[in-house]
């Protein structure tokens, strides 16, 4: 570059490309003059803050194009003229030159639009003409204003040129097209300038159909280095000339009908020119590798002139040619190196009888003649899509649309059209595209994926809905009109995507919108992103036009408390509470009341609220969704979301990085003034001091804990935040009301409004984590969660209302440290719970399982059943039903003192852990730790208070009703502990003549026992022994449910009786010899554990998604049935026929019905069913009915059926509980198909001799296993499978020694004071009185020395 183009300035330069808004930029880094910003790269503009792509471009190819000799007496000007045609040609709103009228046809304004594929000549050609200088014309330059704004000057070295610039000749003044006079300004919307291009009429290669006539766009690439009119003799070589519009840039020569058109009959590439000469008068030829071009001008002047610039320009190109090597790009159009297109071939174009070859190539389309002229690089036109748009018009036929003309192409097949029409799509795409809004608005999580279908990377945006959506779902909102949803694009329409508006998407985000627009979305409904236009319509309408599955606000409906709603809420913040509000109603033009704001948007500005004005603004011609109100809605008054603000002083600890556990010194707390205003927490070193030591950002929050008094030392209140930098930090107060208010205060700030629940309750812990569940175990989801006592309540992302988690009533609590997950079982479903953070995480644990575990001693302190029974008491029951019913002298005989105490406090550490196996544990080791523990109770199992009224004697008549009164007036855990305890004892005393433990006994045992007495007093005994006589009449107790219990327990002891353990054969897979496992099933195995049971004998490895489980096959029936996986086996085996037997196998169904269930919205299923009734007669085998078509009805209670849709009254109905569902129906029925149901009710002895039993025929399989699904789930209240998908393995052995040891027993002879005071005695200190009778040597005394063993045998007391 010459000395003279170096003293051009960044300030001028910027002018003219209309950038001077860089100019700070360019003058911080240190640049001056356009000499220093050569070799400027693509990095180095963005590392000075340079962001847009498109402005970084502009700069580099002028850059480039600049980077060439002049002559040192016209360069700066011929600069200075290149830069403003080229800035020019910039943007909507830059300064647009117009010519002036020219005397010659030849003088032509300033340089048009081209529309040419890319070309980068050598960089090492340099260009020079012959003419002489001095005797070309001087003719002024445009006036540029060259007079920057004051700021201070940064001299820095120059930096070295890097890039290759564009070789174009120097210029001289005497051609008018190069340095024409100012164009006045435009106010187009394109800035388009009238050049006189015509309409390419009677084209050899461009139909006259489709032309719309329109201004050029000034964006082209290149100046014009001439203009003008000449004649030029066609292809033919007729003896008549045409008249053609001629152009010249650095880049190719073409021609047109008139000056008016805007797309070219023929472009030829500089770089092709091989030669120019004169030919006679006025003529003069063009000639390329393959044609000769003649031309003819109006004089010979003007000949001269065109044959000087073109002899110039292209001995540059040719000598600059001989240095290109095939390594150096620099053309996409010379000969032999053809574009590199994205889509190429033929396409047919209407009007034409032949086919063009046509290239996509960029952001541009070139039309050429055939393959040949595309390879030499001589073509037709070109068309910048910029300004193009595609449409589909037939099976094979499409349009390109510009401002200019339309091109209607023919395909020649289908499937080529939709590639040609994705090509050229994408190449408009290209074109506009700008991705830096795109990136900033992904810059939050949720609008990643489209807030309709989920698709990913979405580029639209509905700027007054605020959502991101995909391509397609835009095109559905486009439908709805400009009145529902504006429809803007990310990466095109820039001028847009003000700051306020790219804040307000970052700030809503479609995850937050979606809980009010998508709140009440059904599973059915939903879209997908394979979903079809069909659909997406549907969704989209429903939506967004009828507000269909919206969040409804409290206000909904009452139009005076929306609009003042809207007029406080705009003051504050919160956009999403104000789009709520908007949406449901609120009038964005209402009336404020105030006459300096009148309205919302004047009262948002007026607060300094730009992101709730920029809504607004795009709002206030919205066409809401319906509104419609049915019958008479309360008032309701709006509890403004005020913006939060607090201050006051608190005492502050360092920051750490790690959980506080030790105390804190008061030395280690300082005072500091801290604020709260505007979702930003403050602290600093005084009242008066204005910055602030720290601060924390609501966003930045995500956990807030409450410590118990004196817990970090010398403040008794004090909370901890967590934050997501992994920080914790602890702050302190004397006084516990404000301790009270700043904890209030804090959490507002951060708990999201669809969460706020959570604010009311007397929290210890809250915060946000996420956790996992049912089905959806591949990405984790957002949830709130605030740990109250023994209880976890939680906001999940797709529960719109709170839920409640009782910790203590939990199967499993576990962590798993490798993933760092807790896992939550609960009945029916399973919850892990992630750390987003590991402090925080690690602080959500310990809180939780100190939670989750016994607190006390107290019944309602206990870990609990989901009956609210606690554990220890369930689990001791329950092996004592199991192992100990047979067991002589239960509850009166003494465990080992060692293990007793040592089984409680495993109990007292984690109920929920402790597995009580037989041959682990002795019965009377487990029956005296659940003495003991109701001994140990706090307040017992009456309660200190209800105690003596229990023991006040009542009248023989009012017994059951006083009993009645009081056990209503027991607290929940205890009344359900007492009535699970009766009915045990109830059961023991009906096996008393195995046992030996009668009504009497047994009081003498418990009655000192609950109530906490020293047993002088029978009182106690007596009210265990009413309440146990009198079990059915106090408890209301269902007898045929007692009857049952009773029928399980017989079972079970006459499975475990002395003919020893019931030995059962199980098939595995196929009933064959080789697969038989013959299995001991004792009376608690479930269907579960005889699988684990099963496959472990086998070493069967179980992986995911195996889905075994135990069935029972009817051979007779040609039936078969999942056991249900906590189904207990030895009653069905009973139950067996002689063609019946127990099946292992894989459920292939279960996933899919898992699917199923999981997307059903309601349990309840309807349709039509093909039915039969079968009757057996007697039991002589007569089959009576057929089958016919009636309309079913399955809810949670029963079973309906109607002899047809329309019917009232249903034919029959069935208990849904009673029912026994079996699949397949046998063949000797000829039922329809073969996808069956067989019913028989199991409330029904099998040995009746009239047995009745139901087939639905179904139509598919699908439709057979959609109701055998619904049976499923409403049998077992949704339990189908187990919720952690892994079947629990039970081992089971044989006691090693059936005797009770060397156990001493409790005497039970002698007279009834004596028994009771050996009761008592044992009672108070068994320990005692153990060493006490072996002094004396009585053999009849209880004795717990492990070394003594009394073997008196028991005997019933009369």
């Amino acid at each position: 570059m010459s000395e003279a183009e170096g003293c051009v300035s960044v300030w001028e330069w910027l002018c003219a490309l209309h950038l001077d808004q860089y100019f700070p930029v360019f003058q911080d880094a240190g640049f001056g003059t356009l000499l220093e910003c050569q070799g400027l790269t693509q990095d180095q503009l963005e590392t000075i803050g340079i962001k847009l792509p498109g402005h970084r471009k502009r700069i580099l190819v002028s850059l480039q194009k600049t980077h060439h000799h002049t002559h040192p007496e016209r360069e700066h000007d011929a600069l200075l003229t290149h830069l403003a045609a080229e800035g020019d040609q910039r943007g909507e709103e830059r300064a647009v030159f117009r010519p002036t009228p020219q005397t010659a046809p030849h003088y032509a304004s300033p340089p048009p639009p081209l529309n040419t594929p890319p070309w980068h000549p050598n960089p090492d050609i340099n260009i020079t003409i012959n003419t002489p200088l001095q005797t070309l014309p001087h003719i002024p330059l445009p006036s540029l204003s060259t007079n920057p704004p004051q700021y201070l000057s940064l001299a820095s070295p120059p930096i070295l040129p890097q890039y290759p610039f564009l070789a174009s000749p120097p210029i001289p003044s005497l051609y008018p097209s190069l340095a024409s006079p100012p164009i006045p300004h435009s106010t187009s919307p394109y800035s388009w300038q009238d050049y006189g291009l015509s309409t390419l009429q009677e084209s050899v290669y461009l139909p006259v159909t489709g032309r719309v006539l329109a201004q050029p766009p000034r964006d082209g690439p290149s100046p014009v280095l001439k203009m003008g009119w000449l004649d030029k003799n066609p292809p033919q070589g007729s003896l008549y000339y045409q008249r053609r519009w001629v152009k010249l840039d650095v880049d190719y020569l073409r021609y047109f009908d008139n000056d008016k058109e805007v797309y070219s009959k023929r472009i030829i590439p500089t770089a092709a020119i091989t030669g120019v000469t004169n030919v006679g008068e006025q003529k003069f030829e063009v000639v390329t590798t393959n044609r000769t071009f003649l031309f003819r001008a109006e004089s010979d002047f003007e000949r001269n002139e065109w044959v000087s610039v073109l002899q110039n320009f292209t001995r540059g190109c040719q000598e600059g040619s001989r240095v290109i090597t095939s390594s150096v790009p620099h053309s996409s159009m010379t000969p032999g190196s053809p574009l590199t297109p994205d889509q190429q071939g033929y396409l047919e174009l209407r009007g034409l009888r032949s086919k063009l070859y046509t290239v996509v190539s960029g952001d541009k389309v070139f039309l050429y003649k055939n393959m040949e002229d595309y390879r030499l690089g001589i073509g037709i036109t070109s068309i910048d899509m910029n300004v193009g748009n595609v449409k589909d018009t037939d099976r094979r036929s499409f349009d390109l649309t510009t401002p200019y003309r339309i091109f209607s192409f023919l395909a020649d097949s289908e499937q080529h059209k939709d590639q040609w029409v994705e090509a050229m799509r994408e190449a408009i795409g290209e074109a506009l595209s700008n991705s830096e809004v795109a990136n900033q608005i992904w810059a939050e999580p949720s609008n990643g994926c489209c807030a309709d279908c989920g698709a990913a990377k979405p580029e639209w945006a509905a700027i007054n809905l605020c959502v991101v959506v995909c391509k397609r779902c835009a095109g559905e909102h486009r439908g709805l009109g400009p009145s529902i949803s504006k429809v803007r694009s990310l990466k095109m329409d820039r001028r847009v995507w003000t700051e306020e508006l790219i804040q307000v998407f970052l700030l809503l985000g479609n995850e937050r919108l979606n809980r009010f627009w998508a709140a009440n979305v059904p599973p059915s409904e939903a879209l997908s992103p394979t979903s079809c236009s069909e659909d997406r319509r549907r969704f989209i309408s429903s939506k967004y036009r009828q507000g269909k599955y919206r969040k409804y606000h409290p206000l909904y409906g009452n139009q005076e408390e929306l609009n003042n709603a809207l007029c406080i809420n705009v003051q504050c913040s919160d956009v999403l509470e104000t789009l709520c509000l908007v949406f449901c109603g609120a009038d964005v033009n209402c009336s404020t009341g105030q006459a300096d704001c009148p309205s919302p948007l004047s009262l948002a500005l007026a607060h300094n609220q730009k992101l709730q004005a920029q809504f607004l603004s795009h709002n206030l011609n919205t066409e809401l969704p319906r509104s419609e109100v049915t019958g008479v809605m309360e008032p309701q008054h709006y509890s403004p979301q005020h913006p939060v603000t607090h201050n006051g002083f608190l005492f502050k600890t360092a920051s750490m990085a790690r959980p506080i556990t030790e105390r804190k010194a008061r030395e280690e707390f300082s005072r500091r003034w801290c604020m709260l205003n505007d979702g930003n927490f403050s602290y600093y070193e005084s009242d008066k001091t204005s910055t602030p030591n720290g601060t924390l950002k609501s966003t930045e929050i995500v956990c807030l804990a409450v410590n118990t008094p004196e817990k970090h030392g010398y403040y008794d209140h004090t909370f901890e935040l967590y934050s997501d930098s992994e920080r914790i930090y602890l702050f302190g107060t004397d006084d516990p009301d404000s301790h009270r208010e700043w904890v209030k205060s804090i959490t507002k700030t951060f708990i999201p409004s669809n969460a706020e629940g959570l604010l009311r309750l007397a929290f210890e812990r809250i915060g946000r984590l996420r956790y996992k569940d049912g089905l959806n175990l591949q990405s984790p989801r957002v949830g709130w969660f605030a740990l109250v006592g023994s209880s976890l309540h939680a906001y999940l992302e797709d529960s719109v209302e709170e839920e409640e988690i009782h910790l203590r009533k939990l199967q499993e609590l576990s962590i798993q440290q490798e993933n760092e997950v807790l896992v939550l079982v609960e009945r029916g479903r399973t919850l892990y719970i992630e750390g987003e953070r590991k402090l925080d995480f690690q602080g959500w644990c310990v809180s939780m399982q100190r939670a989750a575990g016994s607190a006390g001693d107290s019944l309602s302190q206990q870990q609990l059943t989901e009956t609210d029974i606690p554990v220890i008491v369930d689990r001791c029951i329950d092996y004592i039903t199991q192992c100990g019913l047979t067991s002589e002298g239960i509850y009166r005989k003494s465990g080992v003192n060692s293990r007793v105490a040592a089984l409680c406090e495993a109990f007292r550490r984690d109920a929920r852990s402790v597995r009580l196996k037989e041959g682990e544990h002795q019965v009377d080791d487990v029956s005296n730790t659940l003495k003991r523990f109701f001994r140990e109770s706090g307040e017992g199992l009456f309660t200190i208070q209800a105690a003596s009224a229990w023991l006040s004697t009542p009248e023989e008549s009012r017994k059951i009703c006083q009993y009645q009164l009081l056990l209503s007036q027991l607290p929940r855990v205890n009344k359900a502990t007492l009535r699970a305890l009766v009915n045990h004892l109830y059961c023991v005393q009906r096996f008393a003549e195995l046992n030996q433990m009668n009504l009497h006994n047994l009081a003498i045992v418990f009655g000192p026992t609950l109530f906490q007495s020293d047993g002088k007093d029978y009182t106690a005994g007596l009210v265990v022994e009413e309440l146990i006589e009198h079990y059915t009449d106090v408890f209301e107790v269902d007898e045929l449910q007692l009857k049952r219990q009773l029928d399980e327990i017989t079972a079970i002891i006459k499975a475990s009786g002395s003919a020893g353990d019931f030995i059962c054969t199980v098939y595995l897979e196929e009933k064959k010899e080789t697969t038989e496992q013959h299995v001991k099933i004792p009376g608690s195995m479930t269907a579960a554990e005889l699988t684990c049971e099963i496959l472990d004998r086998r070493k069967i490895q179980v992986r995911e998604k195996d889905y075994w489980s135990c069935w029972e096959i009817s051979q007779k029936e040609e039936t078969e049935r999942p056991l249900h996986h906590l189904e207990r086996v030895l009653p069905i085996i009973h139950s067996l026929g002689t063609d019946s037997h127990l099946l292992v196998k894989k459920h292939l169904a279960m996933e899919a019905i898992r699917i199923y269930l999981a997307s059903k919205v309601d349990v309840s299923k309807h349709g039509m069913v093909k039915f039969r009734e079968e009757r057996s007669i007697l039991g002589l085998g007569l089959n009576t009915g057929s089958f016919h078509d009636r309309y079913f009805i399955l809810s949670t209670a029963s079973l309906r059926m109607y002899k047809e849709v329309r019917s009232n009254r249903p034919e029959r109905e069935w208990q849904v509980k009673n029912l026994r569902v079996y699949l397949g129906i046998k063949k000797k029925l000829r039922p329809p198909t073969c996808w069956g149901l067989t019913l028989i009710n199991g409330s029904e002895k099998q040995e009746k001799p009239e047995r009745q039993q139901w087939y639905l025929c179904c139509d598919t399989q699908t439709e057979m296993r959609e109701w055998f699904s619904t049976f499923l789930t409403i049998q077992y209240d949704g339990n189908v499978w187990p919720a952690d998908a892994v079947q629990t393995r039970v081992t089971r052995a044989l006691p090693a020694d059936t005797r009770h040891g060397n156990v001493a027993l409790i005497p039970l002879r002698g007279s009834e004071n004596e028994m009771r005071n050996s009761v008592a005695a044992f009672t108070a200190d068994p320990l005692g009185v153990s060493q006490s009778s072996n002094h004396r040597g009585q053999s009849t005394v209880v004795g717990l020395s492990e070394t003594s063993m009394l073997t008196q045998p028991l005997q019933a007391l009369s």
